[in-house]
Formats: structure tokens, sequence, C-alpha cells
């Protein structure tokens, strides 16, 4: 286990870093920048993406040289120390190319775990649009700005607004089915656009539950921190041949895996 001061200052440069990150990106959007498309439309790229991760891995190469990085844009460094910094630069890009204010810079680390697997240790998110930066993990009480969040509130299905990205081409087959079920059971329903920026909506009460689906480190780990640190749950379950990734209040994210599974409600 990490001590207090190392995770303490982990948590400043995490901070630090993300920002620095969101505010090159912003600097870039109102310069204007190029954009590119990855796998399909709402799936973009921009100069500044690259610019901010590659920002926050040179950073990190002087800082922690140690540690190893992922970075959603093409870093990968395995590091000697076991430890791994997981990087989205840009989360939201889609709303960040049209103007939208939902995205965010996005930052996690990870160590060992004694189970072979890797351990959350800390996610940070910057909102550039309000400048308000979070951090928090599973020994990290959430933050926002420096001023501690409540404690999250623990809400069944029924009375939970839950978020998630689901493109609509999933929504005939059998992922869109197990998502019905899900959806069945809520109170009601966003579709934001950052699955980061959902994640410090929900740490802050005010969404209730994340549900999606064949979601990547970089796009699961930073809020699903914020959510622990803040006394929230995240769970991981396969359901309709794919893995999704389920985070928020206790008792309404036990219920979304049930309905993902197919389970009696």
């Amino acid at each position: 286990m990490s001590g207090a001061p190392e995770l303490a200052a982990d948590a400043a440069l995490a901070v630090e870093l993300v920002r620095e990150a969101g505010r090159l990106a912003q600097r870039m959007r109102g310069e204007g920048v190029e954009v590119e498309s990855k796998r399909h439309l709402s799936d973009l790229v921009t100069a500044a993406d690259k610019a901010a991760e590659a920002m926050v891995v040179e950073r990190l190469a002087a800082d922690r040289p140690d540690d190893g990085v992922l970075g959603e844009e093409g870093a990968a460094h395995e590091g000697t120390s076991g430890r791994r910094w997981v990087i989205d630069p840009v989360d939201g890009t889609y709303n960040f190319v049209r103007g939208l204010t939902w995205w965010c810079s996005a930052l996690a680390l990870t160590r060992p775990g004694p189970d072979g697997e890797d351990e959350l240790v800390l996610g940070a998110v910057y909102h550039p649009h309000d400048d308000v930066a979070y951090v928090g993990g599973p020994g990290l009480p959430s933050t926002r700005n420096g001023e501690p969040l409540p404690p999250l509130t623990d809400l069944p299905l029924a009375e939970s607004c839950l978020t998630t990205y689901l493109h609509p081409p999933f929504y005939g087959n059998e992922v869109g089915v197990a998502f019905g079920r899900v959806v069945a059971g809520a109170a009601t329903l966003r579709m934001l656009g950052s699955g980061s920026m959902d994640l410090t909506a929900v740490a802050q009460g005010q969404l209730h539950v994340s549900c999606q689906h064949t979601v990547p480190d970089w796009d699961r780990l930073p809020g699903a921190a914020l959510v622990l640190g803040a006394g929230g749950s995240h769970r991981r379950i396969v359901a309709a041949g794919v893995e999704w990734s389920v985070t928020g209040a206790p008792t309404a994210v036990e219920e979304v895996c049930a309905r993902l599974a197919g389970e009696p409600t």
C-alpha cells in the first residue's frame, strides 16, 4: 500500500497534469483544430488530443520516470515500478469539436494488486468549462477543487438517473435487449457524451449510476476512482457477449448488474 505522503504527492501531480492538459486543449480549440475520424463519425481525434497527451507523457517521464503510461492516443510505456498512469487527454472529443462543454481531461493511476490484476490508486478529472478539478480513489476521499465531496447517497435503480453511451447500431441486437432491461428499471436516462464527466456527476450525486459496455481503461478508471472515493461502487460484468462497466450508488449498481444478467427483478 502507498503511504499517505506518496498518495498525496501522486494526487497533487494528477490534478496538475489534468489541469495543464485541459487548458492546453481548450486553448487549441479556441485557435481551431483539425479533426480526424477514427472508427466512425462520432469517434473523433484532434491535434489537441495528441498535444495534450504528449504533454502529460513528457511530464510523467520527468516526474515519475519509473512508472508506465497508457494513453488513448497511442502512448505506451511499461516502466519498471509496476505502476501505470492511464491518460485520456480529451474525453468527450465529439462534444469538444462541436462546441459543447461536457468534455474533460482525465487521468488514473494503477499499481499491481495482490491477485496479479492492476489495482486502482486514484483518478483525476479536469472540466475546463467550469475550471473544476476532481481527484479521488478507493483510499483517497474524493474532492472538488480541494473541497471534500459529501458521501454518495445510496439509491435503488427505480429512483436513479442512469447515464450511458450506447451507439444506435447496438439498440436492435442482444446488447440492446440487455440494456433495455436496465433502462426499464431506471427513473430516467441521460446520454451526455463523456464517460469521465458523467462519473464526476455520479460522484456528486447529480446522476446516480453509469452503465456502458466495452469501456477502455482511459474511459473507465479516472471516473470510477472518483465514485469509489465518494463511497460508491464499481463492477464489471459480462452480459450479451460484452463486458459492461457499472458504477455508482451501490444498490443501483447491483440492480443494473442483475438486469444485465437477466436475473428476476
